[in-house]
C-alpha cells in the first residue's frame, strides 16, 4: 500500500495540513494547537484504515481473478457492499462465472471430441481389418467363384465405410452451423420414394416388404434432400432389425396441429436399456448382433430437430420398433 502514489500524496497532504494547523493553533493558544494536531491525527488514522481495507478488497479481487486464470477448482465470491468498488466487484464476479462456465463447456467439448475420435477410429479400424483379411485371402484364392464372393464382401465393407464417413461429414456440417435448409412444401409420398430407392435392392434380397399408408395429399414443410436422408436412416435401422422376410409399415396422419409419420417394423423391438440412448452418437445398443455404426439415428434426430420437428422411438403395442416423427404446423 505504501508504494501507491495515491497514498503518498495523501500522507504528504495530511502532514502539511497538520503542520500548518499546529503552527496556527500554537500561535493562538497551546490548547488550539494540540486540538488541531489531534484532529489531523484522527483524520489520518481514519484515512489509513479506510485505504488499507480498500486495498485489501482489491487484493482479494486480484487473487480471485488469478485463481480463475490458473483453473482453480474453488471459486469464492465475497459479500457485496455499496459503493463503486462493490459495483466493480459484482462485474468481476459475473465475468469470472462466465469464464468458468465457458471453461467447463470447453472441457466437456474436448472430452467429447476425444471420445468421438476414439469411436471413429474404432469404427473405421474394424472394416479396414476385415478388408485386409479379405485381400490376403483373395491372393490365395484360385477359384473364380471364391474370388467373386470375396470381392463382394470387400465392396460391402467399403460401402459401409463410405456411408460412415458421409454421415460423419454431414453431422460435422450440421454441428458447425454451415448448413442452410431449403424449406419448401414436400409431398410425403415422394419423400419416401426418394428415401426408399437406394434400399430397394437389399430389401429385395432379404425379402423385406414395405407397406405405406400415406394420404395422397399429405405434405409437410422442409428440406427434401436432408429429410430424405433422415427417414432413410430410420428405414435402414428397421431393415436391419426386422431381418429376412420382415415387414416395414409407414403411416402418416394429418391433424390440425401437426403431421405425424410413424415408421415401424415387425422385428424384436428395443430393450428397455437401449431406449433412452438410441439417438446418441456411436451408441450401438446392448445387442451384440447390432450391425450399424451408431451414427444414423443421431444424424436423423439432428436433421429433423433443426427443421422444427421431433423424432422419438418406442416399442409398438403390436410388436416391433416404432419411430414417430412430428412436424408441428404452427412452425410453418
Amino acid at each position: 500500500m505504501l508504494r501507491n502514489r495515491e497514498f503518498r500524496l495523501a500522507a504528504e497532504w495530511f502532514v502539511l495540513t497538520a503542520a500548518v494547523l499546529a503552527v496556527a493553533g500554537f500561535a493562538y493558544t497551546p490548547a488550539a494547537g494540540w486540538m488541531a494536531l489531534l484532529c489531523a491525527a484522527a483524520l489520518g488514522v481514519n484515512f489509513f484504515i479506510f485505504t488499507r481495507a480498500r486495498y485489501a478488497r482489491i487484493a482479494q479481487l486480484s487473487e480471485q481473478i488469478d485463481l480463475v486464470l490458473h483453473n482453480a477448482g474453488r471459486l469464492s465470491i465475497m459479500e457485496a457492499e455499496e459503493g463503486e468498488l462493490s459495483i466493480l466487484q459484482s462485474e468481476i464476479n459475473k465475468m469470472i462465472l462466465r469464464i468458468r462456465q465457458q471453461n467447463d463447456m470447453l472441457k466437456r467439448d474436448k472430452e467429447q471430441l476425444a471420445e468421438s475420435l476414439a469411436d471413429i477410429a474404432h469404427q473405421l479400424r474394424t472394416p479396414l481389418t476385415s478388408v485386409n483379411i479379405i485381400l490376403s485371402l483373395f491372393a490365395d484364392e484360385t477359384g473364380r467363384s471364391g474370388r467373386e464372393t470375396l470381392a463382394r464382401e470387400a465392396e460391402e465393407l467399403l460401402l459401409r465405410m463410405e456411408h460412415l464417413v458421409t454421415a460423419l461429414l454431414n453431422l460435422s456440417r450440421l454441428d458447425a452451423g454451415i448448413v442452410t435448409f431449403q424449406s419448401e412444401w414436400l409431398d410425403i409420398n415422394g419423400l419416401f420414394c426418394t428415401a426408399l430407392r437406394p434400399l430397394m435392392i437389399p430389401m429385395e434380397l432379404h425379402h423385406i416388404t414395405v407397406q405405406t399408408e400415406i394420404p395422397q395429399d399429405a405434405r409437410l414443410f422442409g428440406d427434401a434432400g436432408w429429410l430424405a436422408e433422415a427417414v432413410q436412416n430410420i428405414l435402414k435401422n428397421c431393415m436391419e432389425s426386422t431381418g429376412d422376410y420382415g415387414k416395414i409399415i409407414i403411416q402418416c396422419t394429418d391433424t390440425p396441429l401437426f403431421v405425424e409419420i410413424v415408421i415401424r417394423d415387425n422385428g424384436p423391438g428395443f430393450s428397455g436399456a437401449d431406449l433412452p440412448h438410441l439417438f446418441e452418437r456411436f451408441y450401438r445398443g446392448k445387442c451384440s448382433r447390432a450391425a450399424g455404426y451408431g451414427i444414423g439415428l443421431a444424424l436423423c434426430r439432428t436433421i429433423i430437430t433443426r427443421q422444427g420437428g421431433t423424432v422419438t422411438a418406442k416399442n409398438h403395442p403390436q410388436g416391433g420398433a416404432a419411430f414417430v416423427i412430428r412436424f408441428p404446423k404452427q412452425v410453418w
